[in-house]
């Protein structure tokens, strides 16, 4: 990466009416969450099959179990890093609008973001199958599987998007709603391989932003969409370009 690189990038974002960020899986990495593709995915260990709406509807003890291996067990531990305190300082400044996330963590939210549209929803949250009411990950007890929820005893499945479920239609309406308004969009460590989600970034290109990408390596978006790209990790690259944004006001 070249300072002149660097410098293109805070200037567009420090120029910009409307800047949002696009985050995968790449921006959590640093924070002890593995991706879900990928050698050390989490796709290469479970089988997706076992992800998908009707296999919890038939065995909703044996996903919970798998749920709380991969995801409770392990985000107990896990905050923000470096990459998540940037966007969030970036957002106090005044310089980001909105995080778009295909993130499932809420570690925006922890790290101070405001404005978090969550794609795949979220583990902070769980519904009722039965009545579709929404509690608080916290004040739902798990020691007895599957978890039944307090008012009318249904079973409660994480607030997040299941293979063969539909993303959440609001979400969808106000990510492509800001996308055509936006004219930065910052894409981090994402291969924009997953749709719906991975159109945003090509909407807010379509209508003329520019699309500032850091990842450790090329994506779908890099040679079609990719105005500037910072090459490296997101604990690494935000911190610099936050600091260069914010360095000259």
């Amino acid at each position: 990466m070249s300072n002149g690189a660097l410098e293109n990038a805070a200037r567009t974002i420090r120029n910009a009416r409307c800047c949002f960020a696009f985050t995968g899986a790449g921006i959590s990495v640093e924070s002890g969450i593995p991706p879900f593709r990928g050698h050390q995915g989490i796709w290469s260990k479970y089988d997706p099959a076992k992800f998908e709406m009707n296999y919890f509807r038939r065995h909703p003890k044996e996903s919970w179990e798998l749920l709380i291996e991969i995801f409770y067990s392990r985000q107990v531990a896990c905050r923000p890093n470096k990459a998540h305190m940037a966007l969030a300082e970036l957002e106090a400044a005044g310089r980001l609008v909105a995080v778009v996330t295909q993130n499932i963590d809420g570690l925006h939210q922890q790290a101070g973001n405001t404005n978090v549209l969550e794609y795949h929803g979220s583990t902070s949250r769980m519904q009722c199958m039965k009545c579709r009411r929404k509690f608080p990950t916290p004040i739902v007890r798990l020691d007895t599987l599957p978890p039944k929820c307090p008012d009318c005893g249904g079973v409660l499945k994480p607030d997040i998007v299941f293979f063969s479920e539909g993303v959440p239609d609001d979400v969808h309406r106000d990510a492509t709603t800001l996308a055509r308004q936006a004219d930065a969009v910052i894409v981090v460590g994402t291969t924009g391989e997953i749709q719906p989600a991975g159109r945003i970034p090509w909407i807010a290109h379509h209508n003329g932003a520019t699309v500032i990408e850091i990842n450790t390596r090329e994506s779908a978006y890099t040679y079609r969409a990719t105005d500037i790209y910072l090459e490296g990790r997101a604990g690494r690259m935000l911190p610099m370009l936050a600091e260069a944004v914010l360095q000259t006001g």
